[in-house]
């Protein structure tokens, strides 16, 4: 759905703004689209507003999308309700048209909950929303979600999406409707676990003297490679944790150039396995370190 909006939006020429780092397939859909890329760092919205502003005033074609995705994958960033106001009023000054790919609605911790873009005045007029079934109800691999929001740009997927494809299997339509209905309280205890994995990992990263930020929200830790071992480059770190520890996480690279320096971790394992992977990862480091110093 997200790719066939960009295929319905944008032509040869025209221009996004992607959150960088970048979840690839908000790179790749406006490149599907004959599109060009202008990459933002989205880790202080405040700032990603200013440069979105700075773009449309300074930038000939003048950007045509604006692809928002809070809270952030990578990096985990989540906004308030106000940064929805002032990006609304953004493109109804500058005319440019908004997708809101709003997958780790439901994943949030510690009292926050993350706004919609929607939920902004005026956002049905500049944009649409995103929301997949795959996170908050567990239904990855299913491939079900819904998009909402401006009328027009519905009109525009819809005519895509008719000649791409014919809708999803009629039983899982009727599995998510199922969900949607009867079970908010199975999201609220998936939230809960997640929660406790986001714990365990990170009470045990901080142990090990790493330094990162407890998300607030998504299914994934954001953390600095530390030091001795940030000059390897993240590639080469996740590798080395791959085969010295057995522990599989993603390279800050594989998100951008802007990812560099970064690992994604993500919390779809058990709390236990969580602890284990810490554990096993702080062997590997130790080991080295020792052989080092002797």
């Amino acid at each position: 759905g997200f790719s066939h909006m960009c295929l319905g939006l944008m032509g040869p020429g025209d221009t996004a703004i992607v959150p960088a780092p970048s979840f690839p397939i908000h790179v790749y859909s406006v490149m599907l689209a004959s599109g060009n890329v202008i990459s933002l760092d989205c880790c202080d919205p405040d700032a990603f507003l200013s440069n979105i502003s700075y773009a449309c005033e300074h930038l000939e074609p003048k950007p045509k999308v604006v692809i928002v995705n809070f809270p952030h994958n990578p990096t985990t960033t989540c906004v308030e309700s106000d940064f929805y106001v002032d990006l609304v009023r953004l493109a109804k000054r500058f005319g440019f048209l908004v997708i809101s790919d709003f997958a780790y609605a439901d994943i949030c911790f510690d009292g926050y909950q993350a706004p919609s873009f929607l939920s902004a005045p005026g956002a049905l007029d500049v944009g649409v929303e995103f929301t997949t079934m795959s996170k908050g109800y567990s239904m990855a691999g299913w491939r079900i979600g819904f998009c909402t929001g401006n009328a027009e740009m519905i009109r525009a997927l819809a005519t895509i999406k008719g000649y791409y494809d014919y809708g999803i299997f009629q039983p899982v339509q009727i599995a998510a409707i199922i969900a949607m209905r009867h079970c908010d309280a199975a999201v609220e205890s998936i939230t809960t676990e997640y929660q406790l994995r986001r714990d365990a990992l990170c009470d045990g990263l901080e142990r090990l003297d790493w330094k990162l930020t407890r998300p607030q929200g998504s299914m994934f830790v954001w953390t600095p490679i530390p030091e001795p071992w940030a000059e390897m480059g993240s590639i080469e770190f996740a590798l080395k944790l791959l085969d010295e520890a057995g522990v599989a996480c993603s390279p800050g690279r594989g998100f951008g150039e802007e990812g560099e320096g970064y690992l994604r971790l993500a919390i779809v394992e058990n709390s236990q396995r969580l602890r284990q992977a810490v554990r096993q990862i702080d062997r590997c480091l130790k080991a080295e370190t020792t052989t080092t110093g002797s």
